[in-house]
């Protein structure tokens, strides 16, 4: 296996390129290639230089000594070499073209810190294998990627020292965003030597069988003329349905969905976005005003979905298309099977339709995703929510020195930590457009904001006051690191 070198300069230019936030995509889809490829301008990445590192397939086999290369990211423009921190930034369920210049990179220069991000293992260019059957998914893991972080951070640790001709251990601090949030929490938790702490920001830490909490929080960020407007239109679709489901499909550029859970799912996921990424004006202005219009509310959720949801935002409806998650083949596309096999196997999140007071189809079901999963994966693939909370925790979560952070809007937050605990504050971010990772992101939460500027949330005031809490919590806790050795407790 290759293993490249470090850079060989502590200086980047900062790229002119394409870009979208790799953070973590947020469970609704992981990115298109158009949407990492949609967005351009100057100085959104810090770097796209890729860097290699042979990373072991298991980690829990004292006999498979297989390696596959994985891609990793460094930033070293503000890094102080002496005693400057190491920020690790967790590429979740997408692929990882680069480290963005959001909010982190504020906090970067602040410290003096150097910024390294390693993508996660199967996505993007980081597959063990040249076909993702499930067969060979089996070591894809939230267990198997903590053991990536935490042999990673060793292995740079020591180039590092190497390079600058030292043996002192720098301090590292951990970020993660969505379920590169919760792996932030749980890498604090289970390797707490290996980091002097962890910002968990809109960290699913929870697994959930059945999530109807999600769809009850769009209800409340929509607000009761937006929320209506919305439950109408779901009951109209499911109408037209019944009677010519493919000139329904048509109108929304969605004829390729064979499944009807597909093609509701898909609806339901566009309204989603608008919430969760600080956008709600483009869904519900439209829709609110055709509704007091009397104008038709299927046709006005098209365009919406059509303009921004296909467009602006650049979904594709082929993500829905269960026929497409059967595809096996390796792309750095193809993130899609990737988190649908995580979804199926560890943490479920089925944002299934609440009993009462919808605004999703009640057909997007627990049936639905089980059938998805048997469907896309085979008869034996099963959610094991209960083991991933024991081993981890939930929402007890018994780790220290994590910044639990979340958006008021976004419905992820419902499988965070909301209440503080001792050594583990959790913040909540109100204000009318503060949704999925905030207080990196800024508003709105897409398209990338430079820097994660806070001037377009609706209170900037809430987003930099938490933002203040999460510069003392970091600076208490590199301050208690021994420069003499490896004390992070």
């Amino acid at each position: 296996m290759r293993r490249l070198p470090m850079t060989a300069s502590f200086s980047f230019a900062l790229l002119l390129t394409t870009t979208f936030w790799t953070l973590s995509y947020g469970f609704v889809r992981p990115p298109t290639l158009l949407q990492l490829q949609s967005l351009s301008g100057s100085g959104n990445y810090l770097t796209r230089e890729e860097l290699w590192f042979d990373q072991t397939i298991d980690h829990f086999s004292p006999y498979d000594h297989r390696r596959f290369p994985q891609r990793y990211y460094e930033f070293l423009d503000y890094f102080r070499p002496s005693d400057g921190p190491i920020f690790l930034k967790i590429c979740g369920e997408s692929a990882c073209p680069g480290i963005v210049n959001d909010y982190l990179s504020v906090l970067a220069k602040k410290f003096g810190a150097a910024l390294v991000s390693p993508e996660h293992r199967y996505y993007g260019k980081s597959s063990p294998f040249k076909s993702h059957t499930t067969e060979n998914l089996k070591y894809l893991s939230s267990k198997q990627a903590l053991f990536d972080l935490a042999v990673f951070r060793q292995f740079y640790q020591e180039s590092l020292n190497v390079k600058l001709n030292k043996t002192k251990e720098n301090p590292w601090f951990i970020f993660g965003t969505s379920y590169a949030g919760a792996m932030s929490a749980w890498f604090r938790l289970k390797f707490p030597h290996l980091t002097c702490g962890s910002l968990a920001s809109s960290a699913v830490v929870q697994a959930v069988y059945n999530f109807p909490e999600f769809d009850q929080q769009i209800g409340e960020s929509a607000g009761p003329e937006c929320k209506a407007a919305l439950q109408e239109t779901t009951r109209l679709v499911e109408g037209r349905l019944a009677t010519n489901g493919k000139a329904v499909k048509a109108l929304f550029g969605a004829t390729q969905l064979d499944i009807e859970g597909d093609f509701l799912y898909f609806l339901a996921d566009a309204a989603v976005v608008a919430f969760q990424y600080g956008n709600p004006d483009k869904l519900c202005f439209p829709l609110v005003q055709a509704k007091n219009n009397g104008e038709d509310l299927v046709d006005a959720y098209a365009k919406y979905v059509k303009e921004y949801y296909l467009g602006s935002f650049g979904a594709d409806v082929e993500t829905y298309n269960q026929e497409r998650l059967k595809n096996t083949s390796v792309s750095e596309g193809s993130s899609d099977r990737l988190w649908w096999f995580q979804v199926c196997t560890e943490v479920a999140y089925f944002q299934v339709a609440p009993a009462n007071d919808s605004i999703r189809s009640s057909k997007v079901n627990t049936r639905y995703h089980l059938d998805l999963c048997k469907n896309v994966f085979g008869e034996d693939v099963y959610p094991d929510v209960a083991a991933t909370n024991i081993y981890y925790g939930g929402k007890k979560i018994a780790g220290s020195k994590i910044v639990f952070t979340n958006g008021s809007q976004d419905p992820w937050r419902h499988a965070s930590k909301q209440t503080s605990s001792p050594d583990m504050p959790s913040y909540i971010i109100n204000c009318h457009n503060c949704g999925h990772g905030t207080d990196l992101r800024g508003c709105p939460q897409f398209p990338l904001t430079l820097e994660g500027n806070s001037q377009n949330c609706s209170n900037p005031d809430a987003v930099n006051k938490v933002r203040q809490q999460l510069v003392e919590h970091i600076d208490l806790w590199l301050s208690e690191f021994d420069e003499s050795g490896r004390s992070y407790m």
